[in-house]
């Protein structure tokens, strides 16, 4: 499939330094579990790339996918007009997949169509890090319904309330925590900023 040069948007400006910003954020977003975290402080100053994205794909999915995927991750992308695959394609090399068991990363587009958690890898007992990691984005890091989270990284208990989530999902979530070390890792998304969800979370569902 050919990229389409016009409407490519920039990467970063610093290759090895943007991306080593990012992934230093999305590595305190898992290590702490609830936490918000900008990312969007770590993008360079690049008001193009700012302009074409933010009304397409929150920027913190566009920087972490742009810092995390290489030709060897499979990226799969749900719901999404072309212009992040483009962009992952051509500055990463990134290689895009419809199979979401071959995901290495996925890019969920609207929560409220969030795809079964079975349809992506958990990895296995051998290799759990095979497992796919998920970035979804949400209406609101703050507004859902609170929920308590509990677990490494976090003291006693935190209470999160993110927007957009079907109590299915928690309920999937939940049984995906009982395959520990597999299961999936995720992100939700809102513009510049996101929360992380490891694994190794526990978050109580009624």
């Amino acid at each position: 499939m050919q990229i389409d040069m016009t409407r490519l948007v920039p990467g970063f400006n610093d290759t090895v330094h943007d991306a080593q910003r990012v992934f230093r954020a999305l590595l305190d977003a898992l290590s702490r579990p609830g936490s918000i975290v900008a990312i969007d402080a770590a993008l360079p100053n690049n008001h193009a790339m700012r302009d074409a994205l933010a009304a397409r794909v929150p920027l913190a999915a566009f920087a972490s996918l742009l810092a995390l995927t290489d030709y060897s991750t499979p990226v799969f992308i749900e719901r999404e007009d072309g212009v992040l695959g483009d962009a992952l394609r051509f500055h990463a090399s990134a290689t895009l997949t419809r199979d979401r068991r071959a995901a290495a990363f996925a890019y969920i587009d609207d929560a409220r169509d969030m795809p079964s958690l079975d349809t992506f890898s958990h990895g296995d007992p051998e290799s759990p890090e095979d497992s796919a990691t998920l970035f979804i984005r949400v209406p609101s890091l703050t507004e859902g319904e609170p929920l308590a989270w509990r677990g490494p990284g976090i003291a006693a208990s935190r209470t999160v309330g993110i927007a957009g989530l079907s109590r299915e999902f928690w309920r999937e979530r939940a049984a995906l925590t009982a395959l520990f070390p597999c299961g999936i890792d995720c992100y939700f998304v809102a513009g510049g900023s996101l929360v992380g969800l490891p694994r190794t979370t526990h978050v109580e569902v009624s």
